[in-house]
């Protein structure tokens, strides 16, 4: 089955909102962790530190630049992820619609190309 990446991307907004009723939000993440894992569609699952912890590696010159956080003109920030097992992206998309989100944030999916499609170099 293929495999879909839902990415957590939020706001400043957004994420005040979340921490407002952090216990409510964190019971509803924990539920949803459990659904999908009783599916048996659930791979991994994890959140992110704060992005004030992170830095950001640039490579627009020759030479690697590291900043530190936090981001500044940053719109949204990736926050979490979901890794799930699904049949299609319909599916995807449905398991989506039942994460707990905050107002405001917004979630990606992607697939995870599998190991045959991804191009080999000719060794």
């Amino acid at each position: 089955m293929p495999k879909y990446l839902l990415i957590m991307r939020g706001t400043d907004e957004s994420n005040a909102a979340m921490m407002a009723d952090i216990d409510a939000m964190m019971t509803a993440t924990h539920q949803f962790v459990e659904e999908t894992a009783k599916a048996g569609v659930l791979l991994a699952a994890e959140g992110l530190d704060d992005p004030g912890q992170g830095v950001v590696v640039d490579f627009s010159g020759e030479v690697p630049v590291v900043t530190d956080g936090p981001y500044g003109e940053t719109k949204e920030l990736f926050g979490g992820f979901f890794l799930l097992d699904v049949a299609s992206k319909q599916e995807a998309v449905e398991w989506t619609k039942r994460v707990p989100a905050a107002p405001g944030s917004k979630i990606e999916v992607r697939r995870v190309p599998g190991s045959d499609e991804v191009p080999q170099a000719d060794g």
